[in-house]
């Protein structure tokens, strides 16, 4: 292994560009999923116990059977079955998806504590990397672009959902329900199983996310684990304007700020370094100020979200 090389103060933006691509994974499987769900008409506030509980699952399965590619799959059956879940149980009349949300966040955060007890100390099969940086004879380059694949295919599915959303029957079948459920229901469309079934589907997405926490970054299960990120992606959406392309970016972003702390203790900056560690959680707080207005905020959301109303 070659010896470390003092990059000075470039060590920085390049410590920030490896752990944005790291970080951001989550941010994007599960901003993408509450993207796809509030399209419908839907806001998802349990997606942070759906992150939760996909972390262990996910886990728990690659211990088990040995393979991480399982414990993916697994995270994004039970991140669906949730999902469906909070779909079914918002279908009823007079429910509040926002209260049903809390109460699944609540749910899925203890089912995850309780079952995931077993498997704070067995190691199980972390997911592969893909080293772009094996050009370069700089060993912290080749650190920042070792890519998980679940980044790439994040980055893909973006793109295939602005073209779905854009160009399918199916995308427009769910951009109807979310602006209007009384047009949908002119046309013969059944709102309450499209937001049932986007709520599955946005439910699987941060089922995955979770999955990358454990068997990637930082590739451990533990009851800290999500540190609040399923939250954080609900604002993430607003700022994205409801489109997946611009949910990749934003995700950058977060993952961009997320890394800061590190980033900047990389290069002996040491005293107050923990501060930087709250630099997500700022961003989310000045997104969410800066959208507080409500011509603002409404700009470009479904007509059915409850904060159009």
């Amino acid at each position: 292994m070659a010896d470390p090389v003092d990059l000075g103060l470039w060590a920085v933006p390049l410590a920030i560009l490896g752990g944005a691509i790291r970080v951001s994974t989550p941010f994007l499987f599960v901003s993408l999923g509450e993207c796809l769900t509030e399209r419908s008409g839907r806001i998802n506030l349990g997606l942070e116990g759906t992150l939760i509980l996909g972390a262990v699952s996910g886990y728990a399965m690659s211990y088990h059977s040995g393979s991480a590619l399982v414990g993916v799959l697994c995270a994004a059956l039970v991140g669906g079955i949730f999902g469906m879940l909070h779909g079914w149980l918002c279908s009823f009349k007079g429910v509040n998806d926002i209260a049903i949300g809390i109460s699944m966040m609540i749910l899925g955060m203890g089912l995850a504590f309780y079952f995931g007890k077993a498997y704070i100390q067995p190691t199980a099969p972390r997911l592969p990397a893909i080293p772009f940086g094996g050009w370069s004879d700089i060993p912290q380059l080749r650190a920042a672009l070792q890519v998980n694949v679940l980044f790439l295919l994040g980055g893909a599915l973006a793109v295939f959902l602005a073209w779905m959303l854009k160009n399918t029957r199916v995308g427009l079948t769910i951009r109807v329900v979310g602006d209007s459920t009384d047009a949908a229901r002119a046309l013969a469309i059944r709102p309450n199983r499209v937001r049932l079934w986007a709520t599955s589907a946005g439910g699987a997405l941060a089922g995955i996310g979770g999955a990358y926490l454990s068997l990637y970054y930082p590739g451990s299960w533990n009851e800290g684990i999500s540190s609040g990120q399923g939250l954080m992606a609900v604002a993430l959406v607003i700022f994205a304007r409801w489109n997946p392309i611009n949910c990749f970016w934003a995700a950058l972003l977060f993952g961009g700020a997320g890394a800061l702390g590190p980033a900047l203790q990389s290069v002996g900056i040491t005293e107050g370094y923990y501060l930087f560690y709250a630099a997500p959680y700022v961003l989310t707080l000045g997104i969410l100020i800066a959208t507080s207005s409500t011509e603002r905020a409404v700009t470009g959301a479904p007509g059915e979200l409850s904060i159009t109303k």
